[in-house]
């Protein structure tokens, strides 16, 4: 199991270089373009605000751990490990009740950009923003299973002294 979760998350760390290259090869070629050549590109723009757009939302859904998310921590840090436990079953059962919460509103949002377009490269924009839709997915998969593992103590177990588990 920890051989297939390191060949997905190394994969998906390869698919956020492939997008962070897209990106820079054309904001390169922009360049070159617009300074160099004297002849700017429509297209280069779009398709680094494309790829910004797909390596946020990617990168945060598939390549971040836990611990590497920025988060506010102050309070759990000193608090007793039963009350870290608390929380942070609290925080991952409201993430998972948001993320369902907000799903139907924005499968129907992105659905309705199959009608537009975009202006340079014409591509549906329900095609760029369908990214957000994984996020939803993975973020949910990831902290449903984040709470199945506190409830069970698996994570922030009684014995464990301030500062939380590792994970």
């Amino acid at each position: 199991m920890r051989n297939l979760q390191r060949f997905l998350q190394n994969r998906a760390d390869d698919i956020a270089i492939a997008m962070l290259s897209i990106m820079f090869l054309s904001f390169i070629a922009q360049i070159t373009w617009r300074y160099v050549l004297n002849d700017p590109l429509s297209w280069s723009l779009e398709l680094c605000l494309m790829m910004w757009l797909w390596v946020v939302f990617w990168g945060s859904a598939f390549c971040l751990r836990n611990d590497e998310h920025v988060r506010f921590d102050m309070l759990f840090l000193i608090v007793r490990p039963r009350i870290q436990r608390i929380f942070a079953g609290i925080s991952a059962l409201a993430i998972v009740v948001g993320m369902i919460a907000s799903w139907h509103g924005t499968y129907d949002f992105v659905s309705f950009l199959k009608i537009k377009k975009s202006v340079s490269m014409r591509i549906p924009l329900a095609y760029v923003f369908s990214v957000y839709l994984l996020f939803i997915v993975a973020t949910v998969v990831t902290y449903v299973w984040r709470l199945k593992k506190i409830i069970t103590g698996e994570l922030y177990p009684e014995s464990v002294e301030r500062g939380g588990p590792e994970e």
